[in-house]
C-alpha cells in the first residue's frame, strides 16, 4: 500500500511540474482515499468529479450558515465621540 501511495505522490508531483493540475488533483484525491483505508481498486474506480474540497478557514461549527449582507447602498454610521459619549450634566453636583 505504501508503494502505491508513494507512486501516486510521485505522479502527482510530476503532473504538477508539467502544469497538469487536473491529473495532480486526481492523484491527490486517490492518495486521500488510500489513507482513509480504501483499497487500491476502490481508489482507482472512485468517481471524484463531483467532490468539492472544503475551503480553508471555513471549518468548524456554524460555518455552513450564510453571513448577513447589508442592503445595497447602506453605509456604516459614524462612531460617537468617546470624549463626549456617556457624559451627562444631569445628576452631577456642580462646584460653587
Amino acid at each position: 500500500m505504501s508503494e502505491t501511495i508513494e507512486s501516486l505522490r510521485q505522479r502527482m508531483e510530476r503532473a504538477a511540474l508539467e502544469l497538469d493540475f487536473e491529473e495532480a488533483k486526481r492523484c491527490r484525491d486517490r492518495i486521500a482515499l488510500l489513507r482513509g483505508r480504501a483499497t487500491a481498486d476502490e481508489a482507482e474506480q472512485a468517481d471524484l468529479e463531483g467532490i468539492e474540497r472544503q475551503k480553508p478557514g471555513a471549518m468548524g461549527l456554524g460555518t455552513s450558515q450564510q453571513r448577513v449582507a447589508p442592503p445595497p447602498g447602506w453605509t456604516k454610521p459614524a462612531k460617537p465621540d468617546p470624549m463626549t459619549t456617556g457624559r451627562s450634566t444631569r445628576g452631577r453636583r456642580r462646584r460653587p
